[in-house]
């Protein structure tokens, strides 16, 4: 579904990303591990079209989207949760999911789409006419989980969702992105939470200083000597 292919992307002169390859099929979580300032955020801005690559490719169902701009990227079936959640404060929980109906074919589905994320989030419900500014970290979360999916992607990537979130509440959050994956939605996680990250993905890739450094199925990294060293603490 999803292919990055060799991309290499700069901040004036500075390289943030090099040659940087990964891959999310049809169905598949992939989760994107590595330390802060690996360039796990940039490959996320890369794709959904915040920042242009210097040179590769980026293709979504074998069409190139490189450098496409972030509302024809949602328009064609990618959704993103950002890093830091980024919800308008004073609006209701209800406004800011509707902002993410905005692709034409999403607006025409709102009303189904909406009591789906309620659905999957229920206290969100409770809270629909309650400004998001005044929920707490772990609600605020939900509703940019939910914001993203009222786009109804194909493809859902979220930025580091359990940052700052309490134990209990990263379970909730990755209970359902399992359950959003078993219901046939691709999703590409970027998490520095590594334990749980590996548990509900199929493949994961590990970035460190721009570059690719491993790769291969979550099993495999997790028997993998580096990753549960550098990651796990074992």
């Amino acid at each position: 579904m999803l292919r990055v292919h060799d991309i290499d992307v700069f901040y004036g002169v500075v390289p943030a990303l090099h040659r940087v390859c990964l891959e999310v099929e049809a169905g598949e979580t992939v989760c994107l591990l590595g330390p802060n300032g690996a360039g796990k955020t940039t490959t996320v801005k890369s794709i959904i079209g915040l920042l242009t690559p210097r040179a590769g490719k980026i293709s979504l169902n074998q069409a190139d989207i490189t450098g496409q701009p972030p509302h024809r990227t949602v328009g064609l079936g990618i959704s993103l949760a950002p890093e830091g959640r980024l919800l308008f404060p004073d609006m209701s929980v209800e406004e800011n999911l509707e902002l993410g109906a905005s692709p034409p074919r999403a607006r025409a589905q709102k009303r189904e789409a909406r009591a789906w994320v309620y659905s999957l989030f229920p206290r969100l419900q409770a809270r629909r006419g309650q400004p998001a500014g005044t929920l707490s970290g772990g609600e605020q979360q939900m509703v940019a989980v939910g914001r993203a999916l009222m786009a109804k992607p194909q493809l859902l990537i979220l930025d580091e969702p359990s940052l700052g979130l309490s134990p209990l509440l990263v379970q909730e959050l990755f209970r359902v992105l399992k359950t959003l994956n078993e219901q046939g939605m691709s999703i590409l996680l970027v998490e520095q939470n590594v334990v749980q990250a590996l548990k509900i993905s199929d493949r994961a890739y590990v970035l460190e200083s721009g570059k690719i450094v491993m790769q291969g199925t979550s099993a495999e990294l997790q028997k993998s000597d580096t990753i549960r060293k550098s990651y796990l603490g074992i």
